[in-house]
């Protein structure tokens, strides 16, 4: 089945929730940039967690999630909407290490622990909003609950893992959100935290084949949970050789002409989908004349 996402409500109201699988659009990700099994995992995470973050988004709206912990990876971008859409990178994919003690890929060695974590939110505004938190795991999952709690002021557990296949490829990815809405009793509480206490790692729950509702009822209880809504998501890009070539055109007519006489043509890379655009000697031109 393609990947999609629901949102719902639980214990009469008093929990928002999110649930995604993103095995086939976390393996786009990994097939494109040739990602190794400890990158997959952190790029996979972050993936889940801003596709679940843009489908609280709507309309037009999109966000950025910048992950920069000072661990070997690098920086991990990823832009999201609200209409099940994402890309996402990371600054260094050939990162991978041997399973940490908990018998699991490594993230926090990969991600680092000394950094941030920001979310830029364009909502149609004037300003972007946007939050920053300090790294204070490098799981992601933790410190996705953080960004929550100490940016938005909303008390929030936040789930997501990634399986990697011996070949590299991606067995299973997705992730939950769970966020206490206002007058959330201390009872509901206490039964959330007792069932994520006792719950399977989310990767393990995908890899078992449970649904995104599925996983839902696992974390908060079948009978406590009312999907409102599903949508299907996906990775995609929005580049184009004709956004590359209004890139051109910004730098000038000068570095238009230095690009035709020293190399007869122009290549441009999209970090995101690492597709490559060729601009031959002749586009060049007519994009010069567009500097003018």
């Amino acid at each position: 089945m393609s990947d999609y996402l629901v949102k719902a409500l639980a214990y009469d109201g008093q929990v928002r929730a999110y649930a995604v699988k993103s095995t086939e659009t976390v393996g786009e990700a990994q097939r494109r940039h040739n990602t190794w099994p400890t990158a997959s995992a952190a790029l996979g995470r972050s993936m889940s967690a801003g596709l679940m973050m843009g489908a609280m988004l709507k309309g037009e709206n999109k966000l950025t999630i910048k992950v920069e912990g000072g661990g070997p990876i690098g920086a991990i971008i990823v832009d999201s909407n609200a209409k099940g859409e994402v890309r996402g990178y990371v600054t260094n994919p050939h990162v991978h290490f041997d399973l940490n003690e908990h018998g699991k890929l490594d993230v926090r060695r990969a991600v680092g622990t000394e950094g941030t974590l920001s979310v830029v939110k364009d909502i149609g505004m004037r300003d972007n909003f946007s939050g920053q938190v300090p790294i204070v795991s490098g799981e992601l999952g933790e410190d996705f609950t953080y960004y929550f709690v100490t940016s938005e002021q909303v008390p929030s557990s936040v789930g997501v893992g990634v399986l990697v296949n011996p070949d590299n490829t991606i067995l299973a990815s997705g992730g939950f959100i769970l966020q206490l809405l206002p007058g959330a009793e201390d009872e509901t509480i206490t039964k959330i935290e007792e069932r994520l206490g006792k719950i399977e790692p989310i990767s393990k729950l995908i890899q078992r084949g449970l649904s995104p509702e599925q996983i839902l009822d696992e974390v908060l209880g079948e009978d406590n949970v009312k999907v409102l809504e599903t949508m299907p998501v996906n990775f995609k890009c929005q580049c184009s050789k004709e956004r590359f070539g209004d890139a051109i055109i910004s730098l000038g007519e000068e570095e238009i002409k230095d690009m035709i006489q020293e190399d007869g043509m122009a290549e441009a890379k999209c970090h995101f989908c690492n597709e490559t655009y060729i601009f031959s000697e002749k586009e060049l031109k007519e994009l010069q004349l567009q500097a003018k």
